[in-house]
């Protein structure tokens, strides 16, 4: 049952991680509103994303991705990070074989404080076609990039994208007295379309280290830049800018799993309406759709999923983007 928060300060600390930063994730006073739908189909399997919220309007070319620990993680003994292959069947996806008999991995950049990896698998679902350029060194053939940062005795993956079908996971460092957080929800930058899954079809990925800025080249035309504006304990943030709108089509998704309340990756959603003086919350696989400014998706207690994944924000949608 979808219901009103009037306060919404106190969504903002209930529902946005509050007990980590309220000050930061509190609703935001930016933005034009879009089209906020959900696209998502129950699963029996939890290894399957099935949560799918797409983002829409005509005019959008900016925006931010960011992701924010639980509010749950200070109160966290344990973590869990394994799969569960429960009801789980893959007999009829896609298999594509590569050029590698077993799994390979390759440093593409390396300085002190920051080091980025390229994965390429025996088989994936999709051929891979898109080239990878990072610090200017092109590269075929990846399935997986992950950006690493330097952290005290060790590094910590911040980000990891999949240059084939465009999904992107994104984690703020962990606190500096806990081990490295889970991945979980991922999203999609771009022109979504349909390939039996979401997909952003990429004509190539540019990374600069030295900028900490990602060129995504769409194979419908235009491109669009994604830049870690800020990674840190409280927040790792994106900032999109796009060359032209995507008029048609989402400009972006969310996805995630659901199973059930305990089992899941992301169990609530909330949406600051249109000139609305509050939140509007819902179960991840209850909501319908909304006009909205600001969009969170996440969790308000522990899943044994990916128990420590963070939540994930979308706002500041803004009509002005890169000057070509």
């Amino acid at each position: 049952m979808i219901r009103n928060t009037l306060k919404a300060a106190a969504a903002g600390v209930l529902l946005l991680g509050g007990a980590v930063s309220a000050p930061v994730l509190a609703a935001s006073l930016e933005g034009r509103a879009v089209t906020v739908t959900n696209q998502s189909e129950p699963v029996l399997c939890a290894e399957k994303d099935n949560v799918s919220i797409a983002l829409q309007a005509p005019g959008v070319r900016s925006f931010t991705v960011e992701a924010a620990h639980p509010s749950y993680l200070p109160m966290m003994r344990g973590d869990s990070f394994a799969a569960d292959w429960t009801a789980c069947s893959f007999k009829n996806d896609p298999v594509v074989r590569s050029n590698v008999k077993v799994t390979t991995r390759k440093t593409l950049y390396e300085e002190p404080a920051m080091w980025v990896v390229g994965w390429t698998f025996p088989t994936f679902w999709r051929p891979a076609a898109t080239p990878v350029v990072i610090a200017g060194k092109r590269f075929e053939g990846l399935h997986l990039i992950q950006v690493w940062m330097i952290r005290p005795m060790g590094g910590e993956e911040v980000l990891v994208v999949y240059p084939q079908d465009g999904y992107w996971r994104i984690r703020p460092r962990a606190p500096k007295d806990r081990a490295a957080t889970a991945f979980g929800s991922s999203f999609l930058i771009g022109p979504v379309t349909d390939a039996g899954r979401p997909v952003v079809d990429l004509q190539s990925l540019t990374f600069d280290p030295k900028a900490k800025t990602f060129s995504l080249h769409f194979k419908t035309g235009g491109f669009a830049e994604v830049v870690m504006s800020e990674v840190s304990e409280t927040r790792h943030k994106l900032t999109v800018s796009m060359e032209k709108a995507v008029t048609d089509k989402p400009f972006a998704m969310l996805r995630s799993m659901y199973v059930t309340d305990y089992n899941n990756d992301a169990a609530q959603i909330a949406v600051r309406p249109e000139d609305g003086n509050g939140w509007t919350e819902a179960g991840i696989m209850d909501f319908k759709s909304a006009r909205a400014t600001d969009v969170w998706m996440g969790r308000t207690a522990p899943s044994r999923h990916n128990t420590s994944s963070p939540d994930m924000i979308l706002r500041a949608f803004s009509d002005k983007g890169l000057v070509k």
